[in-house]
């Protein structure tokens, strides 16, 4: 069943999702300290990664990486939210899913780690 919601199509839809994702990425920098902190990390390394005189390909390593650790804080941060709306009661289940989240940031970050010691070192 499609969601009624979901009529536009075209340019009008491609120009709503782009207002959506703007808004979303407001949301986490104004509400999650932990993407806030690794948008400072993202603002530090992508710099380092330009202009570090590697290859092309060993740039796009190392700012994918960082990339993926706002990806996945973005995810994790949605996850979180929406356990939270649909209860805020201590449940298993709940904290199942947290932790879920947490732990997907945590191997992103492994992940970058690995990649920027891998290219540098």
């Amino acid at each position: 069943m499609e969601n009624n919601l979901k009529g536009k199509s075209g340019l009008r839809r491609i120009l709503n999702a782009c207002g959506y994702s703007v808004s979303g990425l407001g949301e986490a920098f104004k509400h999650e300290a932990a993407f806030r902190q690794e948008l400072l990390l993202a603002v530090v390394l992508i710099p380092i990664a330009l202009l570090s005189g590697r290859p092309g390909s060993d740039k796009a390593l190392l700012i994918g990486s960082v990339m993926l650790v706002l990806i996945v804080e973005l995810l994790n941060s949605a996850v979180e939210s929406l356990t939270d709306r649909v209860s805020l009661e201590i449940h298993p289940l709940s904290k199942k899913a947290k932790d879920l989240g947490s732990a997907a940031v945590l191997l992103s970050l492994f992940n970058l780690a690995i990649v920027w010691g891998l290219i540098f070192l």
